[in-house]
């Protein structure tokens, strides 16, 4: 087991490194860098120009530069933004929170309706089936933001049921005014995991050993739980923890549509602004934040099939 999640923790490593080499790598070759939206529309003399270089190191070579931002980066210091003129390290604290109560609020929202309209779907033929996988298509088809509009329009702006935006105080208050949010990233998810769970459900039914079991007299419902659910939760685990971890890209889209103020509007903000060191710090966070869930999933597999670690 300790080999086992020593070599995860490698290739977790790894994957980390690249993918801030390559961030970083792009931000170096885009056009218009810090130099341009420091000065603005002002020349600058060249003690000014002279000074910001050496402020940011922009004469030092990439790959210097590079190496030395991984290593601040692996002690926590992410550097200074160009734009709100602090930490990057405490802009981000301020805004992680929000970001992780939105994507483990939908994440329970799709285990929950996901996992059970496909078991259901799986074990009920006929009109509920038929019920189920008509509307989990129409939320697969429809976009995110289309999604996000809508609520806003039926239970916000004419029920008026829930908050357009903002946080709320206190966990009642914060999940009252992330409902909507949470529901809008979940539906496509959620019914994308039903399907596979019906799917999966459904295929597991017609195996040799569950038709065995069955003619030996066990009961439905023992057949149904050991011998089709725990089978059928292999593929379910991997496409929860996908889309678990599509959830925290997805989120950035679900910020700006409600006005939330966490890591997916302070990463289009930072874009657009040309603020590179917030820029590559959120993408370091939420690969890391990635591949750790693709790791939990992996770990899961291992406690329900210890052979598929080997």
């Amino acid at each position: 087991m300790i080999t086992y999640l020593l070599r995860k923790l490698i290739a977790l490593a790894v994957v980390l490194v690249v993918a801030s080499f390559l961030v970083y790598g792009l931000l170096y070759l885009v056009p218009g860098g810090p130099m341009a939206f420091l000065l603005g529309n002002r020349s600058g003399t060249p003690e000014q120009i002279a000074a910001i270089r050496a402020q940011y190191r922009l004469d030092d070579p990439f790959l210097v530069r590079y190496a030395a931002w991984l290593g601040d980066a692996v002690r926590g210091d992410f550097g200074s933004s160009l734009v709100y003129r602090q930490h990057v390290s405490g802009l981000m604290a301020a805004r992680a929170a929000t970001t992780a109560f939105l994507v483990g609020y939908s994440t329970v929202l799709i285990v929950v309706v996901g996992v059970a309209g496909g078991v259901l779907a799986g074990l009920r033929r006929g009109r509920v089936d038929a019920v189920i996988s008509a509307v989990s298509s129409a939320f697969l088809a429809t976009p995110t933001f289309v999604i996000g509009v809508l609520l806003v329009i039926v239970f916000a702006l004419g029920l008026g049921w829930f908050p357009v935006f903002g946080l709320g105080e206190g966990l009642f208050g914060r999940l009252y005014h992330l409902t909507l949010p949470a529901i809008t990233l979940s539906l496509g998810s959620a019914a994308f995991l039903a399907r596979i769970t019906r799917a999966s459900v459904r295929e597991e039914l017609g195996r040799e050993h569950v038709e065995t079991a069955r003619s030996r007299g066990i009961a439905e419902a023992l057949v149904i739980r050991r011998h089709v659910l725990r089978n059928a939760s292999i593929p379910v685990i991997t496409v929860t923890g996908l889309t678990v971890a599509g959830l925290i890209a997805g989120s950035v889209v679900v910020e700006n549509v409600f006005a939330l103020d966490g890591l997916g509007s302070l990463f289009v903000r930072a874009i657009l602004q040309r603020d590179f060191a917030v820029v590559q710090a959120v993408v370091l966070v939420l690969v890391a934040a990635f591949v750790l869930i693709n790791l939990v999933v992996d770990l899961c597999y291992k406690a329900l099939d210890p052979r598929m670690s080997r």
